[in-house]
């Protein structure tokens, strides 16, 4: 008899296909390429921002930032003013339609996604749920 924790094959599901988007999933504003220039001009040359999502945070996902100085094969690779923003196949839906913007607040300064498929936030606005 076969332990219970055993899988078959039948149980293990394929993930799905990649696709590419025709649009960018993820929309870089003025603010943000700009303060990006200034971070990555203080990094090895050719250094790029990563956006990623990830399971976790007080709601479920959470963003990611990364600094990177080589995109993978399926990377998407969104430029804006000579920065280059990479996100992977796997967090491109989840950000579809958002946008990364940098701001000034009263408390201070930072990256911050907009993300419209976003049903539930924290109050520091790094995770959510969809």
């Amino acid at each position: 008899m076969a332990p219970k924790f055993a899988l078959s094959a039948t149980d293990i599901v394929a993930p799905p296909p990649v696709v590419r988007p025709e649009k960018p999933p993820l929309a870089v504003t003025e603010s943000a390429a700009k303060r990006l220039a200034v971070i990555l001009s203080r990094e090895k040359p050719g250094a790029m921002m990563r956006v990623a999502v990830e399971g976790g945070g007080c709601s479920g996902f959470q963003y990611r930032y990364s600094i990177e100085t080589e995109a993978r094969p399926d990377d998407l690779s969104i430029e804006r003013e000579g920065i280059i923003v990479l996100v992977d196949p796997v967090s491109a839906p989840y950000l579809e339609g958002s946008e990364l913007d940098f701001v000034t607040e009263l408390l201070g300064q930072s990256f911050q996604i907009r993300n419209p498929q976003a049903t539930a936030s924290c109050g520091c606005g790094t995770s959510f749920s969809v």
